[in-house]
């Protein structure tokens, strides 16, 4: 076999033999990790200059005959395509660092580059919200980074920042002046555990737009409230010539672990989002009903 390859490679002309290199080293790179670039560390500022990464419009490719779906340049989906990821074969732990899934789980696509904190907290609608507010102030926009608890009250970060605390007595929630103005990553991180112990499936469901099934985009998400509920993240869409779509989707669990995308099996990836149900590995199906947008 390798020498009726090398004689094939032979026969080729030298201009075709460098642009096969060349596409097998822009493969390479595209595939293993690398450190961040100082606009990816802005994009996303838990990044250390440390931390190895490849994105997850890097690692994952549509399938054969699919095209991703246009986004806005700034926009929420825009932004989840950059989302960092580890080095391919990272197991998934949770907030203990105790391993939950092997490197190989054929339902783990990849794990996402992103701390999961040391309390057992951000679990799935947490991850959907974490990620929701770093893109928000990422892209300068703080004063809008803001989240209902289960209780329906709003808990907005621009009320901590400016050292308000939330005062919590059953299902009644008061703001006091607590703290010292703090605008730091450190007490956005405090102001997210504190959104993470009072929010969950139910209240992101209450308080997220309905999207129409023809309208879902890469920053949606598929959510059932309950105690235990469950939700799953849209990272990505990709759409074929007969307008069939299929969806990266990505979630954190119980408990609190590493935020993941996720794989229908060995042939993952994708999931189609042609069914009346989208079914996921660790879920029961998820209702169309159920999809939703901040």
């Amino acid at each position: 076999m390798r020498k009726t390859l090398r004689a094939l490679l032979l026969l080729l002309p030298l201009s075709v033999l460098v642009g096969v290199a060349g596409s097998l080293r822009a493969d390479t790179r595209s595939e293993g990790p690398r450190p961040p670039t100082p606009e990816e560390r802005a994009r996303y500022p838990w990044l250390s200059a440390e931390s190895p990464i490849r994105t997850l419009g890097e690692a994952l490719a549509p399938p054969p005959g699919y095209t991703r779906v246009e986004v806005e340049k700034d926009s929420f989906g825009a932004w989840l395509r950059g989302l960092p990821l580890r080095a391919a074969g990272t197991p998934v732990r949770d907030f203990r660092g105790q391993r939950l899934r092997s490197g190989d789980d054929a339902f783990v696509a990849a794990v996402a580059e992103l701390d999961v904190g040391s309390a057992n907290l951000q679990q799935c609608a947490d991850s959907i919200i974490r990620l929701h507010a770093e893109w928000q102030w990422a892209r300068g926009q703080q004063e809008r980074i803001a989240y209902r608890f289960t209780s329906g009250h709003r808990a907005e970060w621009k009320r901590y920042a400016a050292g308000e605390r939330a005062r919590v007595s059953g299902s009644k929630v008061t703001w006091v002046k607590k703290g010292k103005v703090n605008g730091s990553r450190e007490a956005f991180r405090a102001y997210l555990d504190l959104v993470f112990t009072y929010a969950g499936t139910m209240s992101l469901a209450a308080e997220a737009k309905k999207p129409a099934r023809d309208e879902v985009r890469p920053g949606d998400f598929f959510v059932m409230g309950g105690s235990p509920g469950h939700a799953v993240l849209v990272l990505d869409v990709a759409r074929n010539a007969a307008g069939e779509r299929v969806a990266l989707l990505g979630q954190g669990f119980i408990p609190a672990q590493d935020f993941h995308v996720l794989s229908p099996g060995e042939d993952g990836p994708w999931f189609s989002l042609e069914g009346e149900e989208v079914d996921t590995p660790f879920w029961k199906p998820f209702p169309w009903t159920s999809l939703r947008r901040l």
